[in-house]
């Protein structure tokens, strides 16, 4: 026991000494500028922070995917032309959003960094200014859907369905603003980590989809029957829906409040905005990118017949399916690295890069897995078709052997969209998918006519370049001390 005399001293000591000022309430403590060793998380424990933000992120493309099945069930009913219309239309409309939505992902790591340094109001001043940017986006999207619209019987669209696929196309057009403007809150609450609204909103959406559908398309409870025009118009109001459902979430639920998103509005700043394009014109082009060689490829099938095509279309449906849940791995690997960079944490950010991209590859192995062993069985879901059921084992043979780099390569597109690195990532997809996959797909499949598993060679070739490009894109960047690629959206901070 101490004497009383160094007791007092002691206790007059502490008193002297001043205590730490607590932040604010609307602010978060300034992050440290020195980059500690990462110690404490496990690889289980980040795995386990990964599927907690994933796993609202894979319901949500499973809804998605389901609205897609959903369009094209319902548009069978009502018989050829209206679903080759719906077909015809949707591959256009979708080309346009990927478009859109690549350039607002910008906004996941953007905001993943602003909340990884504690800078909360930056947060909403960023979403504020990817308003306008949405805007934008959804005005460009009305322009380039009519513009597609209009050159349809001259890229040899049956002149039959080319009216139902015009008002099927200009009618979903209308959702546009409300999408794009969903998009920016999508990305954002992405980014701070809060993934479950994304989920909630997903499952509303396939649901109202679902009964707009049977209303508009079939004309019931009073509605006329609009067929191929009524599918538009029903996804149309979901998206709007979609937009409400997430305003109100944003505005209203305590984990938003902190951002203040709706504290005011910002004028444009030419400056924000080119920052912000500058980051999300690069992903949207590798998105694109990407999207386009697998629909390259189904135009290539469609040359070799129609067993072929069907054949091709259960087993990349399927394959699809089974890409939901990397897909959102990396969405999630984005979150963690860039909220590890926000703090100048950048060994933390490796690791955690690291993680997402084994997580990545380990599901897709086992997916791959039970491709080789129930590839049979998983056919017989889809057709009892001799011939398409032929094609479609053999081509899931061939989906087997690419899984494993498809989810190396969306894994580290992930983890190098968390670094805010995009601009050599878009130029090594570009190689890959377009001066590796798509000629060797044509040569062996088309010019050498050895037939549909030669075109997913290709494919297969054009993956597994992207994936090594990028692991090895993503080993330069991680050495380096600050995060590359385009400087952050800097705004001025909302009066308190």
């Amino acid at each position: 026991m101490l004497p009383p005399r160094w007791a007092r001293a002691r206790t007059c000591r502490r008193m002297m000494t001043p205590s730490p000022q607590r932040p604010a309430p609307d602010t978060m403590p300034t992050a440290s500028p020195v980059s500690p060793p990462v110690r404490g998380p496990s690889r289980l424990i980040e795995l386990g922070q990964l599927a907690r933000l994933a796993a609202p992120l894979i319901v949500n493309n499973l809804a998605l995917a389901g609205m897609g099945f959903a369009d094209t069930v319902m548009a069978g009913r009502l018989g050829a032309r209206d679903l080759a219309a719906v077909a015809v239309g949707n591959s256009i409309w979708m080309v346009t959003l990927l478009m859109a939505m690549g350039v607002l992902m910008a906004l996941s790591p953007m905001t993943a960094h602003a909340w990884g340094g504690r800078r909360p109001r930056d947060v909403g001043a960023h979403w504020r200014q990817a308003v306008w940017l949405a805007l934008l986006l959804a005005a460009s999207v009305l322009v380039i859907v009519r513009m597609a619209g209009a050159q349809l019987e001259r890229i040899g669209i049956d002149p039959l369905i080319v009216p139902v696929t015009l008002d099927y196309l200009y009618m979903i057009a209308w959702g546009a603003p409300a999408v794009c403007l969903y998009l920016s809150l999508r990305f954002v609450s992405e980014g701070i980590g809060r993934t479950w609204p994304i989920m909630v909103v997903a499952l509303v959406a396939l649901a109202t989809n679902v009964f707009g559908n049977w209303v508009f398309m079939f004309g019931n409870l009073g509605a006329p029957a609009m067929g191929a025009k009524g599918c538009a118009l029903s996804t149309a109001l979901t998206m709007g829906i979609m937009l409400l459902m997430m305003l109100f979430i944003t505005a209203r639920h305590r984990h938003f409040r902190l951002y203040r998103l709706f504290d005011r509005l910002d004028l444009p700043q030419p400056r924000a905005l080119l920052a912000m394009l500058g980051l999300g014109v690069p992903i949207s082009a590798a998105v694109v990118a990407e999207a386009g060689l697998f629909s390259v490829t189904a135009l290539m099938m469609g040359t070799l017949g129609a067993s072929v095509v069907a054949g091709h279309q259960v087993a990349m449906n399927y394959a699809t399916t089974m890409f939901m849940v990397p897909l959102a791995l990396s969405s999630a690997t984005t979150i963690r690295v860039g909220q590890a960079l926000g703090s100048r944490r950048t060994a933390q950010a490796r690791f955690r890069a690291t993680t997402g991209i084994a997580a990545c590859t380990a599901f897709m192995a086992l997916s791959a897995i039970i491709m080789l062993v129930f590839r049979e069985y998983v056919v017989r879901l889809y057709t009892t078709d001799p011939a398409v059921s032929q094609v479609a084992i053999s081509l899931l043979l061939m989906a087997a052997l690419f899984q494993v780099a498809d989810g190396l390569q969306v894994g580290a597109a992930g983890a190098l969209r968390g670094y805010r690195d995009t601009r050599v990532p878009m130029a090594l997809c570009l190689v890959a998918y377009w001066l590796v996959g798509f000629p060797l797909a044509w040569w062996l499949g088309l010019r050498l006519a050895l037939g549909a598993q030669f075109v997913w060679i290709g494919v297969l070739a054009g993956l597994s370049t992207a994936a090594v490009l990028l692991i090895w894109r993503l080993s330069r960047v991680a050495r380096t001390p600050v995060a590359p690629g385009p400087v952050a959206l800097q705004v001025p901070a909302a009066p308190p």
